[in-house]
């Protein structure tokens, strides 16, 4: 209870600080660009979506723009988001589900990207992000339609599931361990395991090239983990091993160097040009805030 008060409390805050983003211009999708965006939306987070939708299209074309909605967006904050994102489609939660996956945890996101891949280069954008400067990397890697993560340390690279497995089993990975390393230690029950990579990315900023992969490819290897580790594959957390996992098997995808990209516990301003606001450290200080006042200074000033 306490902790859901401080929340409150904070986002107010933040709210107040940043709710000139509403005075901003509306985001330009154009019709020249193969990019579709695609954001998972609850109804407390949809300032910050759109602070994260209009930091990353001021650097990146972007031709299309999707929402997932939790279920708790109401009829104002779609108008909203309508408003500021003109052309935005709506998804609802159900309407990708699969019997083979598990459900919430945002794996509807991610079978969402699995159909829409089909015909765009998808970017996961989540809306605690920023892009405070030029993202060129991102730019080339749309460009050559290959598929990129948002790494967690320095000079990160793709590596083979062996690899993974070796370093998931030097962890805690029984009864207590996070599902991530659980599922990782277990990657050698996986029926291709020998010849597939993994990148310990966040799903929160990842790049799918065009048909990196497909909803078949995602079932299949969630029952293969279902077989593998039991119940413990619903488990929050489980959505993003498979989005690592089919990021890391497409053709020549790429891991975003780090620090340049990197999250709100390591980034390193001004190096860093892409940030992610994750939960334990958003509202810590005022530096979500005062990165997003500038980011409504400079679009109110374009």
């Amino acid at each position: 209870m306490f902790h859901d008060l401080k929340d409150r409390i904070r986002r107010t805050r933040f709210a107040l600080q940043c709710g000139g983003i509403r005075e901003t211009p509306p985001v330009r999708l154009r019709s020249d660009s193969d990019l579709a965006l695609l954001s998972q939306l609850q109804h407390k987070d949809v300032l910050m979506y759109l602070l994260a939708v209009k930091s990353f299209t001021r650097f990146v074309p972007t031709g299309a723009a999707f929402v997932v909605d939790d279920g708790s967006l109401t009829a104002a904050d779609r108008e909203l988001v309508a408003a500021h994102v003109p052309g935005v489609k709506f998804i609802a939660l159900t309407q990708y589900r699969s019997p083979d996956c598990p459900r919430g945890g945002t794996w509807e996101r991610l079978l969402s990207i699995a159909e829409l891949v089909k015909r765009h280069y998808v970017i996961q954008l989540d809306s605690d992000t920023l892009a405070v400067s030029d993202i060129p990397e991102v730019v080339a890697h749309l460009a050559a339609n290959r598929s990129f993560v948002i790494g967690t340390w320095d000079n990160q690279r793709l590596e083979t599931m062996q690899e993974r497995v070796a370093t998931a089993r030097t962890r805690p990975h029984g009864a207590g361990a996070h599902v991530q390393v659980v599922a990782e230690a277990n990657f050698d029950k996986l029926r291709d395991y020998a010849t597939m990579k993994y990148v310990r990315g966040c799903s929160g900023f990842s790049g799918f090239s065009k048909r990196a992969f497909t909803r078949a490819f995602v079932e299949d290897t969630s029952r293969q983990m279902f077989n593998a580790i039991g119940s413990r594959w619903t488990e929050w957390g489980s959505e993003q091993v498979m989005s690592n996992i089919a990021v890391a098997n497409s053709p020549d995808a790429a891991v975003l160097p780090h620090p340049k990209y990197a999250d709100c516990r390591k980034m390193q301003p001004p190096r860093t040009a892409f940030i992610h606001f994750i939960g334990d450290c958003r509202f810590k200080d005022d530096h979500y805030a005062a990165h997003g006042r500038e980011v409504i200074r400079t679009l109110i000033g374009a």
